[in-house]
This record gives C-alpha cells, sequence and structure tokens, in this order.
C-alpha cells in the first residue's frame, strides 16, 4: 500500500486520534493488574518447585525480562515514541539478522525478534506525524517483512506479515473489537496444540498438519500433557521437562522444553500456570485497550503480541528472555502516556 493510498486513512487517524491522546486516561487499574499477575507467575513457580529439585530460576527470569522491558518502553514511549519504537523495530532485525545462522533450536527466537521488529516499526509509523517520516517507517516495516520472508523461518515470515497487515487494517477497526479478536486467536491456538497433544482432535491431526508439526514435536506435547495430567495441580517441578520426558531423552538434539509455552507450563506447574500465562496475555491486551495511544497503535501491538503468542503455543519462542523483554518493551511502548499529554 503506497503513501498516497493511505493518505485519507491517516489524515483521519490523526485527526481522530489528537483528540483520544488528550481524552483517554488509562488510570492505574492496568498497572496493578500487571503487578499483581507478573507477582502471582513468580510466585506460583516458586510453589510448584518446593520440595523438588525443580529450577525456576527460568521462569523467573522471565517474570524479571517482561517487567523490565515493560517499564523501559513505559519511560521510553512517553519521551520519544517515535524514535524509541523505531529504534526497537531497528534492533529487532538485527537481532533477528545476527542469530540466523543460529542452530536450528533458535529458529523460535529468529521468528520471535523479527515478528515484535515488525510491530514496533508499525507502531513507529503510526505515531509519527510528518508524511515524509510516516512513509520512511511504514518502508521500515516492508522491509522487515520481506527480511522475514525471505532469510527467516516460514513462522517469522508468516507472522511478520500478518502483523503488517493487521496493523494497516487497524485504522478501520474499533478497539475493543479488535483486541477480541486477537485474544480468540491466541485462544485457539493455545486450545489446538492442547487437543494435539491430548489426542482430542476430531479425526485425527491431518497429515498435513503431523508433517509440519513433526512427529518427534507431538511426541514432547504428549509427554507434556502426561506430566499435567499426573500432577494438574503442581505439574511435575519447573524446567524438569527434559529429564522427565521419554521424547526429549530420545531426541539427537537437547531438548529443555516441549516446544509450547502453554503445555511447558502445564508440566511445570500445572493448570494454575497456564492460567496465569493467559492471564499475563489477557493483561497485556487489557493495558492495550486502556491505553492513551491512538487506536492503531494499540492495535498493531496488540497483533505482534498475538502473533508471538501462537509462535510460543507451537514452539519455543518464550523460552529466550530477550524475546519475554522485547514483548515487554512493545506492550510498554504501546501504552506509555502521550508526551503531550497532561498529567
Amino acid at each position: 500500500m503506497t503513501s498516497s493510498a493511505l493518505g485519507p486513512v491517516v489524515q483521519e487517524h490523526d485527526r481522530d486520534h489528537d483528540s483520544e491522546h488528550r481524552s483517554r486516561a488509562p488510570g492505574s487499574a492496568p498497572d496493578v493488574a500487571g503487578v499483581a499477575i507478573l507477582a502471582s507467575c513468580a510466585l506460583w513457580a516458586l510453589v510448584s518447585g518446593m520440595g523438588r529439585t525443580a529450577r525456576p530460576e527460568g521462569v523467573l527470569l522471565a517474570v524479571l525480562a517482561v517487567a523490565a522491558g515493560y517499564a523501559c518502553g513505559r519511560i521510553a514511549g512517553s519521551l520519544l515514541p517515535v524514535a524509541c519504537a523505531a529504534a526497537a523495530g531497528l534492533a529487532g532485525l538485527g537481532l533477528a539478522l545476527s542469530t540466523g545462522t543460529g542452530p536450528s533450536g533458535h529458529q523460535g527466537l529468529d521468528a520471535a525478534q523479527l515478528t515484535l521488529a515488525t510491530g514496533a516499526a508499525c507502531c513507529a509509523a503510526w505515531a509519527a506525524r510528518g508524511a515524509a517520516l510516516r512513509s520512511a517507517l511504514w518502508l521500515l516495516a516492508l522491509t522487515i517483512t520481506l527480511t522475514a520472508v525471505v532469510s527467516g523461518p516460514p513462522a517469522g515470515g508468516a507472522a511478520s506479515g500478518a502483523v503488517l497487515l493487521c496493523s494497516l487494517a487497524a485504522a478501520r477497526l474499533r478497539r475493543l473489537a479488535g483486541l477480541a479478536a486477537l485474544g480468540l486467536v491466541a485462544a485457539i491456538a493455545a486450545g489446538g496444540c492442547w487437543a494435539v497433544a491430548a489426542g482430542t482432535v476430531p479425526g485425527g491431526v491431518p497429515s498435513s498438519l503431523r508433517s509440519h508439526l513433526t512427529e518427534h514435536r507431538i511426541r514432547l506435547w504428549q509427554d507434556a500433557a502426561h506430566l499435567a495430567a499426573a500432577d494438574p495441580l503442581r505439574g511435575a517441578g519447573p524446567d524438569l521437562f527434559a529429564e522427565l520426558s521419554p521424547a526429549a531423552a530420545a531426541s539427537p538434539e537437547p531438548e529443555i522444553t516441549p516446544h509450547s509455552a502453554p503445555l511447558q507450563q502445564a508440566a511445570g506447574q500445572g493448570l494454575p500456570g497456564v492460567a496465569l500465562l493467559g492471564a499475563a496475555f489477557a493483561w497485556m491486551l487489557y493495558a492495550l485497550w486502556r491505553s492513551p495511544r491512538a487506536t492503531p497503535v494499540a492495535l498493531t501491538a496488540a497483533a505482534a503480541l498475538t502473533a508471538l503468542a501462537v509462535e510460543a503455543s507451537l514452539g519455543n519462542a518464550l523460552s529466550f528472555p530477550q524475546v519475554t523483554a522485547g514483548a515487554g518493551l512493545l506492550a510498554g511502548l504501546a501504552t506509555a502516556r502521550h508526551p503531550q499529554a497532561a498529567p
């Protein structure tokens, strides 16, 4: 889509959201909810590992990374919303390119970094005022997407393209309806991987999907589901999946997770761990609903976080602290108070 084609939409966006920046007050509810949920995630990791040789340090690091990224995003977004979002997009692209030749286990990392980078660049484009700057930032977002399609893993290319398309359509969507639709997408992805693991897919898993997921990953998912069923309250303990999974032990490459964040939580921390993971995602959507930023910015960030949630349901994207920190950073940038807003 060219800059001239976007012109009427952009002008309407600027008129509508100048007043939105001044009138929307996020209040403290999203921040209070975020503190409570992240603290509960950390506490439950300790409780589920109590009395076992479990290692909750990974969960604690992920919680800390999200909190730190969110705080940095809120501060940076309130000072230089366009520059910081653009810098985040460039940083994500640079990190993905620098790890692009890494082992196959890092494909989830590459895909996640490109997805978040696309979302940050699109947020910067919507927040920019001048036509020339906005066009340059849309070009950056398109460049990141094409890089993901050409040289990144297939999941990263698909996710980046979806984020870009959702962002271009965001100006014509209502915020609450868009967030609800994105939340439904994330829930379907999580429910689908659980159904595959539990063997409850009607008619069985289609052969095309099975070949894409690979038999090895499906066996990892099944092992995670069995561990969760053995102790649905506390699971087997954080970070013990590799030691308890027959599929992980038989893998030629080291496997420390089942390549699915919901199933990893279920295996390690039981159903409460899954509920807390879902609550953390719901909190981000809630914070974006209450965000004082323009609706296209909020929906773009939500689209990127939803794409990341889908990747995390089907892979190991959340196993890397730079990804959890990047997710928090993007959410913080998209929920920061506008620098011209009244205190």
